[in-house]
């Protein structure tokens, strides 16, 4: 596979740094709590710290957080050739200069999400049945982020098997990790899938994170650690080597503190995949996405907010606080230029309460796809070759799959129980393109002549673009109040929480990311809500820069 490199253009350098750096010694280090990519880069180019320095950083942040302290569990496994990878990147930067903004700069992969094991890196989707197997090669996506010259700093937690073994199962618990949480409130649900991601990108414990979506698990997981998340359409980046749901909907895209670097990422890893046949129909070339951060974006754009079902209290089960800043945002957004059409409903609105195709689709996909994948693997250790031996190996193995709690796998049995793709998937498969593309959200953008919806991003937000594999781009939003309810999420963990974040996500119909992005940074630009609120002391690393460098 021959990768271009996207050529990034300056005019994303000019963009403003917005965290005063941290002084020690006389220089200048940004803080790696809210560091940018750019600032990372100014850096590095300056010579005030090399990616070494950067990778060391990051490990002893995780050190401090991820099972020492508040036991985080946000990281399920560091990568050991990463000081290697590094140094050699320090090397060629001295020698030939940076390959683009990633160059030099430390990516945290999702554990479904393949690297080459000869590196020292297992994939497991967090399950003991992966643990030591041997994958062909690197996932799209890695060879991507690898050609751009990203460093692998490591693997982060997830919910098991990207939420797909069990209802009961709480969000961001796997066999192998344990239960993560978040940093925002103490035993908080990080929401998941892509938990892992989303806590080690909150407080800094890496650079960006690459999370994975096949409903909600980018999205959730931004909203809830308070970031910048791209769920991309279907087909836009490539899933080839990821531990797959469906590749109806399955998705990788970033999960980082800002739409900027989130931008810059989803630039490197989009394009076609001759392994991913989804993304051969993507249009052509891929976007520089950096060239949508525009703070006047939504100027003249109407906004529709689909309110019927989806900000219905009795269906969404909302904090009153999460539908009182949405008004604020519209109003945000209203004085940002934008026109605000309320409501701009979609006529299959009721059908995502009731609908069970979804259900259908993913069961039918998952036992196929996953069949697949294991036995794509060269080696695997557990012998487990299937997903029959999938459900037999975590009950012959309690101790490492089934601890008390955390049994459930009835979401596997009722994949095993699926015949394939017979007519009746088809019909479902069929009945949610209609669900969530014609009668859904590109009805809605039709009929009001729309650039975008948006929804705050809890409860049923996710499920249109979800079943139609339509991009979300969320942002936060706002905070839980200090009097809200504190409610229990799992056995270890707790949401709502006062301090907790949420997001808003913009959506609109397919490959419309450009677009997206620039409306998401025009609000993410105008209210800084990231910065409004830090995560609780004892989860924010003390570590930075300077106590590596001098040491």
């Amino acid at each position: 596979m021959k990768l271009t490199l996207i050529s990034f253009s300056l005019a994303v350098v000019a963009l403003t740094l917005p965290q005063t750096p941290l002084a020690h010694h006389g220089t200048a280090f940004p803080d790696l709590y809210e560091a940018s990519v750019l600032e990372l880069q100014q850096g590095l180019d300056g010579g005030s710290f090399s990616s070494v320095d950067l990778v060391k950083a990051y490990f002893a942040r995780i050190d401090e957080v991820n099972l020492k302290g508040p036991e985080l569990r946000a990281v399920i496994e560091t990568n050991p050739s990463a000081l290697s990878q590094a140094a050699s990147l320090d090397k060629e930067r001295s020698l030939k200069g940076k390959r683009s903004l990633l160059h030099g700069i430390p990516v945290l992969l999702k554990d479904n999400i393949a690297t080459v094991a000869s590196e020292g890196m297992n994939t497991t989707a967090g399950s003991f049945s992966l643990l030591k197997s041997i994958v062909p090669s690197d996932a799209g996506v890695v060879k991507r982020l690898r050609a751009a010259g990203a460093i692998i700093l490591g693997k982060a937690n997830l919910s098991e098997f990207a939420h797909f073994r069990g209802n009961a199962l709480p969000s961001g618990w796997s066999g192998r990790g344990g239960q993560n949480t978040g940093a925002y409130f103490p035993s908080m649900d990080p929401c998941g899938s892509s938990s892992g991601s989303g806590v080690a990108a909150s407080i800094g414990l890496t650079a960006v994170t690459l999370g994975t979506e096949t409903d909600g698990s980018i999205t959730c997981p931004s909203s809830n650690n308070n970031l910048a998340g791209i769920k991309p359409t279907v087909g836009l980046t490539s899933r080839a080597g990821v531990v797959p749901i469906s590749s109806n909907q399955d998705t990788v895209g970033p999960m980082t503190r800002s739409l900027t670097d989130a931008a810059i990422v989803l630039s490197i890893i989009a394009g076609p995949d001759p392994n991913d046949n989804f993304t051969l129909a993507q249009p052509t070339p891929v976007p520089d996405y950096t060239q949508a951060l525009v703070k006047t974006a939504l100027n003249g754009k109407r906004i529709g907010v689909p309110r019927r079902v989806f900000l219905d209290p009795k269906i969404t089960g909302l904090d009153q606080s999460v539908f009182a800043a949405f008004e604020g945002a519209l109003d945000v957004m209203r004085q940002l230029g934008a026109t605000v059409v309320d409501p701009a409903d979609l006529p299959s609105a009721e059908e995502f309460v009731r609908d069970g195709n979804e259900t259908m689709v993913l069961d039918t996909d998952f036992k196929v796809e996953l069949n697949r994948y294991y036995a794509s693997l060269i080696e695997n250790p557990s012998g487990v070759r299937s997903l029959a031996d999938l459900i037999a190996f975590n009950d012959a193995n309690p101790e490492l799959e089934e601890p008390v709690n955390f049994t459930s796998q009835d979401i596997l049995i009722a994949s095993e129980a699926t015949n394939g793709f017979d007519d009746a998937y088809f019909t479902a498969l069929a009945f949610d393109h209609d669900l969530g593309r014609t009668r859904g959200i590109d009805a809605a953008l039709q009929a009001h002549d729309l650039d975008a919806l948006v929804l705050p991003s809890p409860a049923f937000t996710t499920t249109p673009a979800a079943v139609a594999g339509y991009p979300l781009v969320t942002v936060p939003l706002g905070f839980y109040p200090d009097n809200v309810t504190i409610g229990s999420a799992g056995p270890l963990t707790v949401y709502p929480a006062p301090n907790v974040p949420f997001g808003m996500s913009f959506f609109a119909s397919a490959f419309s990311e450009f677009e997206l992005v620039g409306l998401a940074f025009a609000y993410e630009q105008a209210t800084q809500t990231r910065l409004a609120k830090r995560a609780f002391d004892e989860a924010i690393p003390k570590t930075q820069l300077g106590d590596i460098v001098h040491g």
